[in-house]
């Protein structure tokens, strides 16, 4: 039975898109505003939800398509990439030494 305490949502769920896919086939999504876990899915369905973290070392692929100081997120277990969210202000150079 429902839990009748909470009504149903009516407003829809942000979902990352996919923006390119990698020569290695590593895919690049889009974070959602205040994103902190993937949201990849494996083959039978099951959500990874590894913790985004910036990433700094990356490839020259990635570095011609988004710029040598772009602000890049990689998933630590599944290795999907994420570009900041549009929403959101840029966090490049706040935390790093």
């Amino acid at each position: 039975m429902a839990n009748p305490k909470y009504k149903v949502s009516d407003r829809a769920i942000p979902v990352s898109e996919v923006v390119d896919t990698l020569s290695d086939g590593t895919k690049v999504k889009r974070r959602i505003p205040r994103m902190r876990a993937c949201s990849e899915k494996d083959a039978k369905g099951k959500l990874c939800a590894g913790h985004l973290k910036r990433w700094y070392f990356f490839g020259d692929e990635v570095k011609q398509k988004y710029g040598g100081d772009a602000e890049i997120y990689r998933c630590e277990h599944c290795k999907t990439l994420y570009l900041p969210s549009l929403e959101e202000e840029a966090r490049t150079g706040t935390l790093s030494w």
